[in-house]
Formats: C-alpha cells, sequence, structure tokens
C-alpha cells in the first residue's frame, strides 16, 4: 500500500501510507470463537502499512501468543506491549508494520487499582526519516480517562518537534469528552465525517458507539478514511477496524 512520490530535488519528501487502528478482543469474535487468522484476514484485506492493535494476548505456558500468530500471518514486523497478565499471558497492545521498527517502548498508563493500561511506541523508519506510532487503550471509567490522557500528553509533549506522530487505538469515548478536550489543543484530531457515514465501531455486528480515535502531528493529511463492514469484520472482534490513507511529508 505504501506508495512514495516521485521526489524532486529541492522539494519535500512524500510518503502515502495505511494505518490501521483494531481491537480484536482477543480474538474472540461475537460468535464466541477464538480466531486469530480470522482476525489476520479481515486485516490483510485492508493492505495496511501500519496496524496498532489492543487486546492481544502474547506467549503463555500453554500455547504460542497470537502476537506471533498474527505477526507470521500478515508477514510484518511487530513489537508486543503487555498492558497486565490475563490468565498467565501477557495482554496489552501490538503494533505491526511493513516499515523497520528501529526502536520501541512503553508508558504504564494504569490508574489507581484498576486494570493495568499503557500508551505503546514505536519509531518506524520511512525512506530514511523516522514516523512515530503511539497505540493506547484507556480505560472505561471517567476519572480514568482524564488521568490517562493527561499523562499521554505529558509523555507526548516530552517529544513535541522530534517527527509527524500519530496517536491511535481504543480511547473508550464515545463523544466529545476529557481526553478529546486535553488532546485537541495538542494534536490535529481525525475527523471521520467527511469520509463514512456511519461512524461507529462498537460493538461489531451492530455499532452503537465509536470508541477508535487518531491524532497526529506534523505535515500530515488524511485523504481517506474507512470503516471496512465485511461478513468477516463484522463478526471477527466486538470492535470494526478503523482504516486511514495518509499523506505524511517529511
Amino acid at each position: 500500500m505504501a506508495r512514495p512520490i516521485p521526489y524532486i530535488p529541492g522539494s519535500q519528501t512524500t510518503l502515502d501510507i495505511r494505518i490501521v487502528t483494531y481491537n480484536i478482543h482477543r480474538c474472540c469474535g461475537m460468535d464466541r470463537r477464538v480466531m486469530p487468522k480470522r482476525i489476520a484476514d479481515v486485516l490483510s484485506s485492508l493492505h495496511p502499512d501500519v496496524i496498532a492493535l489492543q487486546e492481544v494476548l502474547g506467549p503463555g505456558p500453554k500455547a504460542r501468543g497470537q502476537d506471533e500468530l498474527l505477526g507470521a500471518l500478515l508477514g510484518m514486523g511487530w513489537v508486543m506491549a503487555p498492558a497486565r497478565l490475563r490468565r498467565g499471558y501477557p495482554f496489552g497492545n501490538m503494533i505491526l508494520s511493513r516499515f523497520p521498527i528501529v526502536d520501541d517502548g512503553q508508558h504504564d498508563l494504569t490508574w489507581r487499582n484498576r486494570r493495568g493500561r499503557c500508551c505503546q511506541r514505536a519509531d518506524l523508519r520511512l525512506n530514511g526519516q523516522t514516523l512515530h506510532v503511539y497505540n493506547v487503550h484507556l480505560g472505561t471509567g471517567l476519572r480514568e480517562r482524564q488521568y490517562q490522557a493527561e499523562h499521554l500528553a505529558m509523555i507526548l509533549d516530552r517529544h513535541r518537534g522530534a517527527g509527524p506522530k500519530i496517536i491511535l487505538g481504543d480511547f473508550n469515548e464515545w463523544g466529545r469528552g476529557v481526553t478529546t478536550d486535553i488532546l485537541t489543543p495538542r494534536f490535529h484530531s481525525l475527523d471521520i465525517r467527511p469520509f463514512v457515514k456511519r461512524r461507529r465501531t462498537y460493538p461489531g455486528f451492530l455499532p452503537l458507539l465509536h470508541l477508535d480515535h487518531i491524532f497526529y502531528e506534523g505535515r500530515i493529511e488524511v485523504t481517506h478514511v474507512h470503516l471496512p463492514k465485511t461478513r468477516d469484520s463484522l463478526v471477527a472482534s466486538d470492535h470494526l477496524p478503523l482504516v486511514a490513507d495518509l499523506r505524511i511529508r517529511f
């Protein structure tokens, strides 16, 4: 999918990429069947360059991790960022990329005694330039999300001016709320209204809420947004994938 625009001496470097954010619900579909291959098939059909996943199970005492399976099925490089253990398995976020991942890390966003949450970062090398991708899964409580959004803003502020950034994931916020209020003054918020009529991504088979969002900073243009509603995508998880085509200028 990634398509470089021919370089002209004295001009900017420009690259078109497709990015996806998708809460895969442990690969457990609306039919209660755990099928990593079905998730991989949904993602493969989208031809993505970069993928941010939430609710991924890592390797445990009795089975391979979904991270390894998805990475192999999609043929992409990947990094995992566990936020907590779920029945003995690391559980958290995952970033996959067709571009080289040159660095990665994670920041704890857990509030008090609530479930573990984190912000995952991956630095991708695109045509000699660096794109910073932040993958988040915020909590369901209002005060929890306020703490997490403020902490996330501080994390991102430390890296201001370090190159283009994309912040995406499951924000558990279906309207304008504390997260949007805190991040919007600092970053552009992807507005999907010009591109799709039905903007809801959760639950998968009958979407009623729009929980998945994308923010960005730098010379980034949104050229297209898509919410695939195929037979597989409507049942593969309790979320729909959110797909965005971006034009990045360095």
